[in-house]
């Protein structure tokens, strides 16, 4: 069982003993992402994030900074989302002292020079135009725009070629001073551990972390009262497409519901949609159902590539599929075999040391409140065949209704002429 600990400047200690590992994961998780940016500094929480890669005064470099884990075998990233960004290392449980130094010397004593500023900006553009050439990822982004606009949950969490080539090291230092602090960041300590002496090691290498109060974000504001759509145009062999609608946030009962429906119609290789347009039709290779929720947005949403010249076929495909399970009740047995689908593959990715520290960390970060694996399958195990419908019936109208597309087209009235519920 994990066991929760908060220390009188308000930083937050989990710590997830596991049995039947030989690995221990290190993850400082703070309350610092892109919805957390202005449009000026919109791509600082994502270069910042790079910047704790450069060199401390302990290890003044990135070759340092890397072969300090590196001559041990561990492995060690970071992450930037769009209410958080996260710093871990995974190790030998041996070497978990080694990695619970590196990780609090990173997020404690960076340097942040302007030197590696400058080189860092050709680095992360050429991130950006990676991501603009990869339209099964761009269309993510794209998804996010369509629905949110011109505010921060709907700008790129890598921000704008622009904003990266203009920051400077008074911008990190001043992002930095107000969003990072012990108030909303989480240390999680995951794998073959002894708990007491975690906290010991935990309060020895981050006792300077500061504590001031840190900015809050703005609330997202989402307005909608008919079906939205956003083409953007690419010389594509195969067009990627996001079809969906608006949803539940985070603190919202109904996200169990949408869950096990986004599992329903494209979570697994039997799912409605992975049959209906791949197998049967044979459209496309890849078809997913996702459900996000976040603190203040949610949605559903069919990820595709679709052959070009079947775009408007696969569409109704999708939206029939929605409006089936809109205007009919599922059987039993397809409501359980989604849920133990969620149950399973759940319990599978919490395997490994790394995933048990994001679980619990992400939980408390965002809801402050943290659910185990068996309290989160009870949750699933309590939606009925009438959750699933009428959850359905709340999300899936005309005017939640969104696609966002890439392919190679211009005419946007036949895919407007498509969006019905």
């Amino acid at each position: 069982m994990y066991k929760k600990i908060t220390l009188k400047n308000g930083l937050r200690i989990i710590t997830v003993p596991m049995k039947n590992t030989q690995t221990a994961t290190v993850l400082v998780l703070v309350g610092a992402g892109s919805k957390y940016e202005n449009k000026e500094n919109n791509g600082i929480s994502h270069f910042l994030e790079h910047m704790f890669f450069k060199g401390t005064k302990k290890r003044p470099n990135t070759l340092k900074i890397a072969e300090t884990l590196d001559k041990v075998g561990g492995v060690f990233n970071a992450f930037t989302g769009k209410e958080y960004t996260g710093y871990w290392a995974k190790v030998d449980s041996q070497h978990l002292d080694l990695a619970m130094d590196w990780v609090s010397d990173m997020f404690l004593n960076s340097k942040i020079e302007e030197k590696e500023i400058k080189k860092e900006k050709g680095v992360i553009i050429e991130e950006l135009n990676m991501i603009l050439d990869t339209p099964m990822s761009y269309i993510g982004d794209l998804w996010e725009k369509l629905l949110y606009g011109n505010q921060p949950a709907g700008w790129f969490i890598i921000g704008e070629e622009k904003n990266i080539l203009k920051f400077k090291r008074k911008h990190f230092l001043n992002y930095q001073k107000n969003h990072y602090s012990a108030h909303n960041t989480i240390i999680c300590v995951a794998g073959n551990i002894n708990p007491k002496n975690v906290e010991k090691k935990i309060k020895k290498y981050f006792k300077s972390i500061g504590a001031i109060i840190p900015k809050s974000k703005l609330k997202t504001i989402e307005k909608q009262n008919q079906p939205q759509f956003l083409i953007h145009f690419k010389k594509t062999d195969q067009t990627h497409l996001c079809l969906g609608v608006r949803g539940c946030d985070l603190f919202a009962s109904q996200k169990y519901a949408q869950a096990v429906l986004a599992a329903i119609l494209g979570g697994y290789m039997s799912s409605r949609l992975h049959i209906s347009v791949r197998e049967r039709q044979g459209l496309a290779y890849y078809i997913h159902t996702y459900s996000e929720n976040t603190t203040d947005t949610g949605y559903l949403m069919t990820l595709a590539g679709i052959n070009n010249q079947s775009v408007e076929k696969a569409i109704k495909l999708i939206l029939k599929e929605y409006k089936d399970l809109k205007n009919r009740k599922i059987n039993q047995e397809e409501l359980q075999k989604a849920k133990d689908y969620l149950k399973g593959t759940m319990t599978l990715s919490l395997e490994p040391s790394d995933a048990q520290a994001s679980f619990y960390a992400s939980q408390e970060l965002l809801s402050q409140k943290t659910l185990t694996l068996k309290e989160k399958c009870a949750k699933i195990d309590k939606i009925t065949r009438e959750d699933i419908l009428n959850t359905a019936q709340d999300i899936f109208q005309p005017e939640k209704l969104n696609l966002a597309l890439i392919g190679p087209f211009r005419d946007k009235n036949k895919f407007q002429k498509l969006l019905k519920l």
